[in-house]
């Protein structure tokens, strides 16, 4: 009886997926009217992006002179791939999202569309996303 109940205990937990996100994890790159920018994912669920050599967002950066966060958060239940960067005050807890969708083209190509109003795009178009290639 033990057997039964471990065994029913073990089934769904061995079939739930950790991290719905390790096809996002890594750094990738796009171009929007004629800058190249990168945004990387890792494996810690932290996001970044770089613009001119500047970073904005990871584990911790400084903006206006206060210590931040960015995460992301991936719901692949939903198609586009609905993708939100959470940015966070470390000091005060104050957090805004950056709404996304996603679409694979293939394993290192992807369309990705963004919006800063709190609306989260449905589509993609020639205003609201890039092409993003994995570089690492």
């Amino acid at each position: 009886m033990k057997k039964l109940i471990l065994l029913l205990l073990i089934i769904p937990l061995t079939s739930f997926n950790y991290n719905q996100a390790t096809d996002f994890v890594g750094r990738w790159t796009g171009e929007d009217k004629n800058e190249i920018g990168f945004i990387t994912f890792d494996k810690e669920g932290y996001a970044s992006f770089e613009f001119e050599g500047k970073i904005f967002g990871g584990k911790e950066f400084v903006i206006n002179g206060e210590k931040g966060k960015m995460v992301y958060v991936i719901n692949k239940k939903v198609t586009p791939i609905q993708v939100d960067f959470v940015v966070k005050k470390l000091e005060t807890g104050e957090e805004r999202k950056i709404l996304c969708i996603a679409k694979f083209e293939d394993e290192n190509n992807m369309q990705f569309a963004m919006t800063f109003d709190s609306v989260c795009p449905t589509e993609f178009n020639s205003e609201n996303s890039i092409t993003l290639k994995r570089v690492e």
